[in-house]
């Protein structure tokens, strides 16, 4: 099994190729899903994150309020690795029992949407990085449509992660979505195309 991570910047479009990808034909995960289902309501992370921070880090039905949290956490490196440590491990298992499902039935390459690949250390499990990359601007813009937050809470956002061009130095292969859609199904297509061609090859 052939094990891809496409990554990226907040605010790049790393779900609108993962899409793409998945429209083409190929497996693809979210590890930010995963993420999702380790903290509903009920489950063991979501008994822990209510024990560590209490109710006002909850809506009132009972589910986590993920923007409330981030706050917290881009502003609190201590706070993010206690975080991370509670749920990267679940959200591990989890995709590996995914991987392990799609392999099962017979698929030999998936694409995996991991937004902060290189700030937890997780390249290493993948046999090849795609890094979706877009102008600082325009990312800020993307997420203050999404998010309606401020741009200053934005740039910390950015600032928190990773500069984008050292993920590009990084990356196998790069989608540039700083333009047209067609112009980003374009470079998806391509990639997709060498990919079957190494998958078909072997290599």
């Amino acid at each position: 099994m052939i094990k891809i991570a496409i990554t990226g910047g907040a605010g790049t479009g790393k779900s609108t190729v993962a899409r793409m990808f998945a429209e083409l034909g190929a497996e693809v995960l979210d590890a930010d899903a995963a993420a999702r289902d380790a903290v509903a309501v009920g489950q063991p992370a979501w008994q822990e994150l209510r024990r560590l921070y209490g109710e006002e880090f909850f809506n009132p039905d009972g589910s986590l309020n993920r923007s409330r949290l981030a706050q917290l956490v881009f502003a609190d490196p201590q706070a993010r690795r206690r975080l991370d440590g509670l749920i990267h491990p679940r959200v591990e298992a989890e995709l590996k029992a995914r991987v392990a499902e799609l392999e099962s039935r017979g698929a030999n390459l998936v694409l995996v949407e991991v937004p902060l690949l290189f700030e937890t250390g997780r390249e290493a499990a993948f046999d090849r990085v795609i890094v979706v990359a877009a102008p600082e601007a325009l990312q800020i813009r993307r997420l203050s449509g999404r998010d309606r937050r401020g741009e200053a809470e934005m740039r910390g956002i950015l600032s928190a992660q990773w500069p984008l061009a050292d993920k590009v130095a990084r990356a196998d292969y790069v989608v540039n979505n700083g333009g047209s859609r067609r112009h980003t199904a374009r470079q998806v297509k391509n990639i997709w195309g060498v990919l079957k061609n190494q998958l078909d090859s072997g290599n």
